[in-house]
C-alpha cells in the first residue's frame, strides 16, 4: 500500500468516525427547525467576511512573492480559489500544490518557488493561530488536548521555519548534503529531486523592506479577524448569542478548534471532522448537539461552497482540470524545469 493510499484510508476512517460522532444523539427535527429559523442575513454577512479574508490572503501572498516576481492580486486570488476548490474534491491538501502550479503557469515563475511561499504562508498562519489561542486562553480555557495540539503545531512550525532559514543561509552545504543523500537513486530521479530543491530554495527570499514585513503582519491579523467574525456571525444567525449567552470570544473558540479539522487527515472538504469539532466547541458553552450540528452545517457551507464554485469557474477560465491535475502534480510535484514548472493540465 502506498503512502498516499494510507493517508486517504486514514482520512476516510477519521472522517467516518467524526460523522458518526456528530450524528450521535442528534434530533434531526430540531436540526431542521433550527435551519429553517436561521437569520440568513447574518449568514450573508459571514460569507462577505469570509471572502474578504480570502482576498486579504491573496494580498499577503502577493507580499510574500515580491522578492521572486511581482504578481497581480487577481491572479493570486484566482489560484487560491482553485486550490481551495481542489481541497473539496481531493484529499491530502493537494490544493496547495495545485495553486502553486497554477500561479507558476499563469505568472511564469517557478511553481517550486511559489510553493515555498505557500509553506512560509502556512507557518505564519500557525503562528497567528497560536497567538489567537493564547489570547482566548486568557478568558476561556481550552481542553488539555487542544492546548497540547497547539504546542505541537507551534513547535512544528518553528522547527520548519528554522530548517527553511538554515537551508537558505547555508544553501551550498544543503545542496551538497542533498546530493550525497541522492547518490543511491537513479541519476535521472536524483537530478529531478535536486531541481525541485533548488527551485524551492529560490522561493525562500527575505522581503525587500520593513514595510513589507509590517504589511504581512497586519494582513495576517486582519485575515484571522475576518475568519473569527465568520464564526461569530454564524452564531448570531442561529441566535446562539442570545439564549445561550455566548460571549464575544465564542467565535474564536470555534475557529481554533475547527482549524484542527484541516490539520488531521480527513475526507475531502473536511466533512465530519469540521462538524464534530464545531459541536465540541459549542458544547463548551452548553449548546446541545442538535443546535451545534445546525450551526456546523451552515458554517461549513459558508467556508466550502463559495470558494468551490469560484474555484471551478477560475479553473475553467485557466484551462485546469482540477482533479486530474492535482493527482498528476502529486506524482510529479511542482518545481522542476521551466519557469512554470509542474505537469501540463
Amino acid at each position: 500500500m502506498t503512502k498516499r493510499s494510507i493517508h486517504v484510508a486514514a482520512g476516510l476512517i477519521i472522517g467516518a468516525g467524526c460523522v458518526w460522532l456528530a450524528l450521535r444523539g442528534v434530533d434531526f427535527r430540531e436540526v431542521g427547525r433550527a435551519l429553517g429559523a436561521a437569520r440568513y442575513g447574518y449568514v450573508a454577512a459571514a460569507l462577505a467576511a469570509m471572502m474578504l479574508g480570502h482576498y486579504l490572503r491573496a494580498l499577503r501572498w502577493r507580499c510574500l512573492l515580491v522578492p521572486v516576481r511581482p504578481v497581480a492580486t487577481g491572479r493570486l486570488f484566482s489560484a487560491l480559489m482553485i486550490g481551495y476548490a481542489a481541497n473539496s474534491f481531493v484529499p491530502a491538501h493537494l490544493g496547495e500544490l495545485l495553486r502553486a502550479f497554477v500561479i507558476g503557469k499563469t505568472s511564469r515563475i517557478s511553481a517550486g518557488a511559489a510553493f515555498a511561499s505557500i509553506v512560509v504562508e502556512r507557518i505564519i498562519d500557525v503562528i497567528s493561530l497560536i497567538g489567537l489561542m493564547a489570547l482566548v486562553v486568557i478568558v476561556h480555557p481550552f481542553p488539555p488536548w487542544v492546548e497540547a495540539s497547539g504546542v505541537l503545531m507551534l513547535a512544528g512550525a518553528l522547527l520548519l521555519l528554522a530548517v527553511l532559514i538554515g537551508s537558505k543561509r547555508f544553501a551550498a552545504q544543503t545542496i551538497a548534503l542533498l546530493r550525497l543523500a541522492l547518490k543511491p537513486l537513479p541519476e535521472r530521479l536524483g537530478r529531478r529531486v535536486e531541481s525541485l530543491a533548488l527551485n524551492f530554495l529560490d522561493g525562500i527570499q527575505p522581503l525587500p523592506s520593513a514595510g513589507h514585513y509590517l504589511a504581512v503582519g497586519l494582513l495576517s491579523a486582519a485575515i484571522w479577524t475576518c475568519y473569527a467574525a465568520v464564526y461569530y456571525l454564524c452564531l448570531a444567525a442561529f441566535d446562539l448569542t442570545g439564549p445561550h449567552a455566548l460571549p464575544w470570544h465564542a467565535g474564536m473558540v470555534v475557529l481554533v478548534l475547527t482549524t484542527v479539522s484541516v490539520v488531521v487527515p480527513s475526507t475531502p472538504g473536511y466533512v465530519g471532522t469540521f462538524h464534530y469539532l464545531c459541536q465540541v466547541a459549542l458544547a463548551m458553552f452548553g449548546v446541545p448537539a442538535s443546535e451545534g450540528l445546525s450551526y456546523a452545517i451552515v458554517a461549513h457551507a459558508v467556508g466550502i461552497l463559495p470558494v468551490t464554485l469560484l474555484g471551478l469557474v477560475a479553473a475553467q477560465l485557466e484551462g485546469v482540470a482540477i482533479v486530474r491535475t492535482a493527482h498528476a502534480i502529486q506524482k510529479e510535484p511542482p518545481g522542476g524545469g521551466g519557469e512554470a514548472g509542474g505537469p501540463a493540465p
